[in-house]
């Protein structure tokens, strides 16, 4: 029966990891007969025999094995290979079941990797296995994997005669009550929900499951199995501890094969190696959709913006104090181009030594693949954390609720993204930083609080000593051998209003005059030559614009320049009103 799980007592359900527990648990309440395990199914799942000792099976036989002890009748179904048992006999039964009742049928049908034939004969083979009354039936567990590739998402009018054939019978048997009662269950195995029909993922009657790439504890038991087995080689400092601190974000199987990599080479696991590999693999795992940011950098190489520096070290030092539910969920960073939003973000990151990574472009032309690619993106990024999010030019990667023309994809993965922000189970764990030019072109769900809930603004440098610290940081930045002298001068003589970007392009220009002339250092002549002859972009009114919706986003005074301070909020808001009607732009 249903709440005989063999050898599945409570005290046994409590050792098994949170997925399985759930699983069990859902299976003992009788109440259903379909679901869905998704996530990390890909992976060695572990489970703890006893305190410290764990074995690692594939998702099919952590199921059968584990949860149902390869009792009474476990079956596997997949598009490539058709119907197969967990034991001989299970199958003998099977098949001598068909021939009896089909006696003209082919055998190869009854194990047909065609549904249409393979989900017609295992039905009537479960329906002959619950008797009338419904008492004493054995329990039957069928398990297919791939079924993405069975019933694939998509509009249901474009589903092929096939497709509607399985989702319809899917369907029917997670809503027949002669399932339920007879100890029927169906488990359905797929990494991404958004790849499978919708309607039988939101049906009512499917226990939905998310297996999650490994903790650190996890880790560290797999580091010592392998370690036991005398595979684990590494440099002299390392443990197994430490190696499992600093893998965050891979799962078992990607943990194996770094590991191997070394034992069959021979050559010790370096931390340098772990870390590049560990960036290497997520990035694949992740399909290309996410990239690891350089952050060598930290606050000090950051000119100016004393406030936004003064926010993000009282940020940084409360993630190393181990508080982090006084950390904001996100951050937006709003300001003018080459003010140095996306720099400063990065030398955050290498402030508090978490990795940062970018999200990269995971739409895709089509249908469902966009919602999967995304659904994978944030599954590895809960099993990095802590981990900082940036997402560059914001207003126009993130869409909003409100787009048409794709189907409704960007309404769906704009939801998506949200939901998923506003998790507070990731406060200090997963931290966002939305930077963008033109933060009025940023949904309000995305900016209020409990999502980019600290808004931040940075603005070109407005006094001499202000473009000089900036110029001395720079020059620190780029590695230049400079001539000292007083550059305040040259700032007096050309009254253009440098940004960040402008004045960096600036000293590579003098310093591309120097290497011409063979020199490894930069003079005053150099810098006034190339000062002279720099024209900046001319994009009076789009800068003016960016100034004046930094302003109006900026939560604090302080931040804002003392030429905006004195603006009155309304006068704010219609002279952004009339520059944008200036530019062609829809208020």
């Amino acid at each position: 029966m249903q709440d005989q799980l063999v050898h599945k007592n409570l005290e046994f359900i409590k050792i098994l990891p949170g997925w399985a527990q759930e699983l069990a648990n859902k299976y003992r309440s009788k109440t259903t007969n379909l679901y869905i395990v998704h996530g990390n199914i890909r992976d060695f799942l572990p489970h703890e025999m006893k305190e410290d000792e764990f074995i690692f099976a594939r998702v099919q036989e952590y199921i059968s094995d584990v949860l149902f002890g390869n009792q009474d009748i476990i079956l596997f179904y997949d598009y490539s290979i058709g119907v197969t048992f967990c034991t001989d006999d299970m199958a003998r039964d099977y098949i001598a079941a068909m021939q009896a009742m089909y006696p003209q049928a082919e055998p190869e049908d009854f194990i047909s990797s065609d549904p249409k034939k393979s989900f017609f004969y295992m039905e009537k083979y479960f329906l002959s296995k619950i008797p009338r009354n419904g008492r004493g039936a054995p329990r039957v567990v069928l398990i297919m994997d791939y079924v993405e590739s069975i019933v694939p998402a998509g509009d249901l009018i474009r589903l092929t005669e096939d497709d509607r054939y399985c989702m319809v019978t899917l369907n029917r048997w997670a809503n027949d009550p002669v399932f339920t009662k007879g100890d029927v269950s169906v488990i359905l195995l797929t990494e991404n929900l958004a790849d499978i029909f919708s309607r039988l993922v939101s049906s009512p009657a499917t226990v939905k499951v998310g297996v999650p790439f490994p903790d650190e504890k996890v880790r560290v038991s797999f580091l010592r199995f392998k370690e036991a087995q005398g595979e684990l080689l590494l440099e002299r400092g390392l443990n197994a501890e430490r190696v499992a601190s600093i893998t965050s974000g891979l799962n078992l199987m990607n943990l194996n094969r770094l590991v191997l990599e070394g034992f069959e080479a021979n050559n010790p696991l370096s931390l340098e190696y772990l870390r590049q590999k560990k960036k290497e693999m997520i990035e694949n795992e992740a399909l290309g959709l996410l990239e690891f940011m350089d952050t060598v950098h930290d606050l000090s190489y950051v000119s100016g913006h004393d406030f936004v520096k003064k926010r993000f070290k009282s940020a940084a030092r409360a993630i190393k104090m181990g508080r982090l539910d006084v950390l904001p969920m996100g951050y937006l960073i709003a300001g003018p181009v080459g003010t140095g939003k996306s720099f400063l973000v990065s030398a955050f990151a290498g402030e508090i030594g978490i990795p940062m990574v970018k999200f990269r472009n995971f739409r895709s032309k089509w249908q469902g693949d966009t919602e999967s690619n995304l659904e994978k993106v944030l599954s590895i990024l809960t099993a990095m954390s802590p981990v900082a999010v940036m997402i560059d030019e914001a207003d126009a990667f993130l869409g909003d609720r409100d787009q048409d023309g794709d189907s409704g994809t960007s309404n769906r993965v704009f939801a998506q993204i949200a939901s998923f922000m506003g998790n507070t189970a990731y406060r200090g764990k997963i931290i966002w930083f939305l930077i963008t030019c033109r933060p009025d072109l940023i949904p309000i769900d995305l900016k209020r609080q409990g999502r980019a809930e600290e808004h931040l603004a940075l603005f070109y440098p407005e006094t001499t000593s202000e473009r000089e610290a900036l110029f001395d940081t720079l020059v620190r930045k780029l590695d230049l051998s400079i001539r000292k002298f007083p550059i305040s001068d040259l700032f007096k003589k050309f009254h253009h209003e440098f940004s960040g970007a402008d004045l960096e392009a600036v000293l590579i220009r003098a310093k591309l005059r120097a290497a011409m002339e063979d020199r490894s250092f930069v003079t005053r002549e150099d810098m006034e030559e190339v000062m002279g002859d720099f024209v900046p972009s001319a994009y009076p009114h789009e800068i003016e614009l960016q100034n004046l919706v930094a302003v109006l986003e900026c939560t604090s005074r302080e931040m804002i320049p003392k030429r905006f301070q004195n603006l009155d909020r309304t006068k704010l808001v219609k002279d952004i009103q009339e520059i944008k009607s200036l530019l062609g732009e829809r208020n």
